[in-house]
């Protein structure tokens, strides 16, 4: 699904085999989960494969390792650089990028100086599909930001959405929507969360939740297009008065929420601001990122 005998991997600056990269057995982030990464997406637009927001993206890569005391030694340009590099080495223009910081051979609780690098890249669809969802309240809750860095993008933070996600879908549901330490609303497993009510977007605030990238793209398409959107806490039972909803990150892109719960959404997708957003999401990432939206 995600590479085959002739796919190209990047490893500590070299373009190698995915047949042929190793990694050692004793390396940290395997063990205890401490590294950092990024999803990322390419597309196919007039001007050629670009790489949607590359510099937001390894710009929150650079942040995520400075707050787990890992070193990169690579700059946001030279890690696009080497992206595009391996877009083109796999013939791939409409990608999924993987770029992984991870550890070495380290078996003990602290920071270590050897660190290694890797981009993956390979053809994939939105992750939750292109329908509508239905989406459930999950028993677990987002870690609390005390107790580590909610808005660093860590490897080991993703036992708590493997596990949301799972139960989610284990009930029958596509997903989850996950609460913080406090009873609020927080985010889904791997993307964030706008309830539309009465033309009005609202949104929770950073703090207990990743800064999403599509998140941040959503806001300057809200603010193009007229819409307004307010960032405060909310408990549950609010998303009950909603009118539409929808998760959106750089995997799942804009995706619509067709119930949460038993509570169906009234409004139809096709009538919602939510669905602008959507439209005007897909063509930023398919034409020149400035360019005026004409919906």
């Amino acid at each position: 699904m995600y590479f085959n005998k002739q796919t190209i991997v990047f490893l500590d600056g070299e373009f190698l085999k995915a047949t042929s990269a190793k990694t050692g057995l004793y390396n940290q982030t395997m063990h205890y989960g401490n590294g950092v990464f990024e999803g990322i997406r390419s597309y196919e637009t007039p001007d050629g494969t670009r790489i949607f927001k590359a510099k937001e993206h390894f710009d929150r890569l650079h942040a995520s390792a400075e707050k787990m005391h890992i070193k990169l030694s690579y700059s946001s340009e030279e890690l696009e650089k080497a992206t595009y590099q391996l877009l083109e080495k796999n013939g791939l223009t409409d990608a999924y990028i993987r770029p992984l910081v991870y550890l070495g051979e380290n078996m003990s609780l602290t920071a270590t100086d050897v660190v290694h690098v890797t981009i993956l890249v390979w053809k994939w669809g939105a992750l939750l599909g292109d329908n509508m969802l239905n989406v459930m309240l999950s028993s677990y809750e987002r870690p609390n930001p005390k107790s580590c860095h909610m808005d660093a993008k860590v490897v080991g933070h993703y036992t708590n959405s493997i596990l949301a996600s799972t139960e989610a879908k284990q009930n029958g549901f596509d997903e989850a929507l996950l609460t913080d330490m406090n009873g609020f609303i927080a985010e889904g497993p791997g993307a964030n969360f706008f309830m539309e009510k009465e033309g009005k977007f609202i949104t929770p605030p950073l703090g207990n939740i990743l800064s999403g990238i599509t998140r941040a793209t959503v806001f300057e398409l809200a603010k193009e297009l007229g819409f307004e959107v307010e960032e405060r806490f909310f408990k549950p039972e609010e998303i009950y008065t909603a009118d539409a909803a929808f998760f959106c990150g750089t995997a799942v892109e804009i995706s619509g929420i067709k119930k949460f719960n038993d509570y169906s959404f009234p409004m139809n997708w096709d009538d919602s601001n939510s669905q602008l957003i959507q439209r005007a999401y897909k063509r930023r990432v398919a034409c020149n990122e400035h360019e005026n939206l004409y919906i």
